[in-house]
């Protein structure tokens, strides 16, 4: 028997709650019409999802790993009909993402000379959404900073660029030519992600202020709450006079990969693909300085 996609969210919603009553409210629907259907999904997997008790309820490994797989069947369903209907309106179309401070441009142009009647279009990505507007269709094809969860990506590496440290203009380290990742210890960080894939270990014990985005971070940083890391091209895009930006080369550098949802079989996608990779060996090979010009370039243009 085929998985039933509603029953699937039905059972998703439950997960995310671990309560039938604010599951039902959210999916607008009586919550015996809820219990019914998640039994009825059971019975179709002969596996226990959930375990109800007075306690409340808990997922079941079965329950746990039916809920790992889940996310990207729902998002690669959501998807296809995003592509459906965006070929129904007729025309070429191909929406790439990008994370702040890495260029489209490059790989635009190559792209172009292959494909001179499609759009490209851009669409900025944080961290906490690469991966989804990859896998539910929002963008074809995106540009992203490790670390992403890369369950149901494609991700080829493209290049690396070093990490610089951002202080407010009056901290002790501003200004300095470059420091280690030692002399930042016991400073508060203001980070995004998870803390574990932060690239200093030296925090404050009480560091925990989280930011979604570039600006954020900037904004705390400048506020004095705390210091943060952003890649080398990011300074480009984001110069203000009440912040620094100073280079810390015993830190690992920010890894940039172009990503495509594994389950995308595209030849336009697959075109793209292969131009950002091909783009970024040229870069590579040009030198550093003519690729923060490229960036500059691009930053120029696009505000």
């Amino acid at each position: 028997m085929d998985l039933d996609l509603r029953k699937l969210r039905y059972f998703v919603a439950v997960a995310d709650t671990l309560h039938f009553g604010r599951a039902a409210d959210g999916l607008h629907i009586a919550q015996p019409v809820l219990s019914r259907q998640i039994r009825a999904l059971e019975k179709e997997l002969s596996a226990p999802l959930f375990v109800r008790d007075s306690h409340g309820v808990t997922l079941t490994d079965a329950g746990r790993q039916l809920l790992d797989d889940a996310g990207p069947l729902l998002a690669s369903a959501h998807a296809v009909r995003h592509r459906v209907s965006a070929a129904a309106r007729g025309g070429r179309r191909l929406v790439v993402g990008f994370r702040a401070g890495i260029p489209v441009i490059p790989a635009a142009r190559e792209f172009g000379t292959q494909h001179p009647d499609v759009v490209v279009d851009v669409q900025r990505m944080e961290w906490d959404d690469q991966a989804p507007m990859l896998l539910d269709g929002r963008v074809d094809v995106g540009f992203v900073r490790l670390p992403v969860d890369e369950t149901g990506l494609r991700l080829s590496p493209l290049y690396t660029e070093p990490l610089m440290v951002v202080l407010p203009t009056d901290h002790r380290l501003a200004g300095k030519e470059e420091i280690g990742e030692a002399d930042l210890a016991g400073e508060p960080l203001v980070w995004h992600a998870g803390a574990s894939t932060q690239p200093t270990r030296r925090p404050h014990p009480d560091s925990g202020l989280r930011a979604r985005g570039v600006e954020e971070k900037l904004e705390h940083v400048a506020a004095g709450r705390g210091i943060s890391f952003v890649a080398r091209s990011e300074t480009v895009f984001y110069s203000r006079p009440d912040i620094s930006y100073v280079p810390v080369p015993d830190l690992a550098p920010d890894q940039v990969f172009v990503a495509m949802a594994a389950s995308r079989t595209s030849p336009i996608v697959d075109d793209f693909f292969a131009a950002a990779r091909a783009t970024a060996e040229i870069t590579a090979e040009c030198g550093n300085d003519e690729m923060w010009q490229l960036v500059a370039g691009a930053a120029s243009r696009h505000g």
